[in-house]
């Protein structure tokens, strides 16, 4: 079985002095306020295209990595995530750096190490953002 997810956007306005909703369609969540200024300058209440792939990448290698471990016969107690997107304008996208925490008895540090790396090639989102390039930052809480 598959899954959509959707996402809708109303833009008004030139790009740099206009500005948009993105509602989350398939959640009904939002709608979220976007704009150039907050995109190119940075914002603590706006929301950017950068945000969001933010969330998707954190949520998507969490439950990859929740996977990794469960089947290694090391269930994860948690695991915190950050996605760190980086945005040029006038270059794009340039990378994602994920920074993970996790509670997880009986697991080494090597372990750690390699199953979080194995999760973050393995998720789905970090398949997508394959054009940039993708940093791992993992410990043991």
């Amino acid at each position: 079985m598959s899954v959509t997810s959707e996402a809708s956007t109303t833009w008004k306005g030139t790009l740099t002095e206009g500005t948009g909703e993105v509602a989350l369609e398939s959640s009904n969540q939002g709608p979220f306020t976007v704009n150039w200024k907050a995109r190119s300058e940075g914002s603590t209440s706006v929301t950017t295209p950068e945000e969001l792939i933010a969330a998707a990448h954190s949520s998507c290698f969490s439950m990859a990595f929740s996977a990794a471990l469960t089947e290694n016969g090391t269930p994860p107690e948690s695991i915190e995530t950050t996605a760190s997107v980086t945005f040029i304008p006038g270059k794009g996208i340039t990378g994602s750096h994920l920074n993970v925490e996790a509670v997880v008895p009986g697991l080494s540090p090597e372990d750690f190490a390699t199953l979080a790396e194995s999760a973050k090639k393995g998720c789905p989102v970090s398949q997508a953002l394959a054009g940039i390039e993708i940093t791992l930052e993992a410990s043991l809480a």
